[in-house]
């Protein structure tokens, strides 16, 4: 019974992490944290790191702490917390640096209606160069219309 409950927290904190990462980013980075994410809109620099990256450190010490919980007291909900964390930053990592940002070389060509939907989207969400009028700041989920084939225009 604790594995199913532990398989559960863990499903259940990855689900919500995409919500927390919608919410981050649309209420703090393109908010009062604007001066850490700017850099990620707006290629000012020469680095392969950006200032935006802070956010990833965040959520891995937030994740570490909850390892460190599971292990050093009698919390082990600690342990499904924080690998639900963890297999989210992994997922993001993969999709949004690697995949749409290509930070490295890898799955360019996946061309399936899903890998479609979040790049339109994304596009879409780095269209706005500023911190106002963005839009879709979502990463693994994103709105239908995404997904939806674009009508050739005659």
């Amino acid at each position: 019974m604790k594995m199913l409950i532990w398989i559960l927290i863990f499903f259940a904190t990855f689900s919500f992490m995409e919500f927390m990462a919608w919410f981050t980013h649309k209420y703090i980075m393109h908010g009062f944290l604007w001066s850490l994410h700017r850099d990620h809109h707006k290629k000012d620099h020469d680095s392969w790191f950006e200032r935006n990256d802070a956010f990833f450190l965040f959520y891995a010490a937030v994740s570490m702490t909850f390892f460190w919980l599971g292990s050093q007291t009698d919390f082990w909900y600690g342990w499904p917390l924080g690998f639900g964390i963890l297999a989210y930053g992994a997922a993001y990592f993969l999709v949004h640096d690697i995949f749409i940002h290509q930070r490295f070389k890898l799955f360019r060509n996946a061309n399936n209606w899903y890998a479609k939907g979040v790049r339109r989207a994304h596009k879409m969400h780095h269209k706005h160069l500023g911190k106002e009028d963005g839009e879709c700041f979502g990463m693994l989920m994103v709105p239908f219309k995404y997904f939806r084939k674009k009508e050739k225009k005659n």
